[in-house]
């Protein structure tokens, strides 16, 4: 029988609790910030050595990610990084733009005091991240920001939907945030607070307002 520990969420996430949960976060991480590399094999055991786990959780994490699109199992090669496809980041954004106004509004209508203090304190310390430079905690904190209005919708498919699909806007939103000054990342950073407090006085045409202007350009607005 599974225990409280082996337990999956309404919303298919992994107990936070479980080493699985913490190498698909530390393997996702570094997969968006180009530490591992597109098309780069990625060993199992060399990984669950990298991040101090077993294979089995090393192994359960790249499922995961295989089934988002984040890494491609071939035959005879193994694991490798997806590639950076830019015509699939192009097509994340346009559903983007379809829901995430949407998905706010339901948070803002939905969301629990559990769900209210996770969005509010997503962005805790990010103006020293942003003075150190530190791009690995600013996605920490990105993704647990939109991880956390997704869960407040109160809807489990809706939620891993846009989770999977934030996953994907993200290797090139990284790409984006490091061509940023201080004083741009700290504009993002107000504009997901404004968010945050549209949720919090349950304003859903506030919400979506706020949520329209985060989403950001897409690749193609980038084209000479």
């Amino acid at each position: 029988m599974k225990g409280p520990a082996n337990s999956v969420s309404s919303d298919g996430e992994w107990a936070p609790g479980l080493q699985k949960a913490r190498i698909y976060e530390q393997i996702l991480l570094d997969i968006i910030l180009g530490n591992l590399r597109p098309l780069s094999v990625l060993d199992e055991k060399a990984l669950a050595a990298a991040y101090a786990g077993g294979v089995a959780g090393v192994r359960d994490a790249l499922g995961r990610l295989a089934l988002e699109g984040l890494v491609i199992r071939r035959p005879r090669v193994g694991t490798v990084v997806a590639p950076l496809d830019i015509g699939e980041i192009e097509q994340a954004f346009e559903v983007r733009y379809m829901l995430e106004a949407r998905t706010a509004a339901l948070a803002a209508r939905n969301a629990t005091p559990e769900d209210l203090a996770a969005i509010s304190g997503a962005f805790d310390g990010a103006e020293a991240a942003i003075a150190a430079a530190d791009f690995r905690a600013m996605l920490s904190m990105d993704r647990a920001f939109h991880k956390a209005v997704a869960l407040a919708t109160r809807n489990g498919p809706l939620a891993r939907f846009i989770i999977s699909l934030q996953n994907v806007a993200t290797r090139f939103w990284i790409w984006e945030m490091e061509k940023q000054t201080p004083q741009d990342q700290l504009k993002d950073v107000v504009l997901h607070r404004a968010l945050a407090t549209a949720i919090a006085e349950r304003d859903p045409v506030a919400a979506e307002a706020a949520a329209s202007k985060l989403l950001g350009e897409p690749p193609s607005a980038y084209r000479v």
